[in-house]
């Protein structure tokens, strides 16, 4: 998997792969991907399950990095133009 500069920029350090920040970037990106397949495969129920599981798993994460670093909660939101 190729990891894009929007990401590179997020990392807290070199070797961050973990934190809650990099991990809600690489899982708005995935689902930026997987929605523009769903536009041209509306019937692909299997992806659309696994669309909604990212979801729902990014918003845990916002919402905890919300409640532990409100400060760079704000900036990755701003960051990654998520709405909030």
């Amino acid at each position: 998997m190729t990891e894009t500069t929007e990401i590179a920029a997020i990392r807290l350090h070199d070797n961050d792969t973990g934190s809650a920040d990099v991990q809600i970037a690489s899982l708005t990106q995935r689902i930026g991907s997987l929605t523009d397949h769903l536009k041209t495969n509306a019937k692909d129920h299997s992806s659309r399950r696994g669309l909604l599981k990212m979801v729902a798993q990014r918003r845990r994460l916002l919402d905890y990095l919300k409640e532990t670093a409100s400060e760079r909660y704000q900036k990755l939101i701003e960051k990654l133009d998520l709405r909030k």
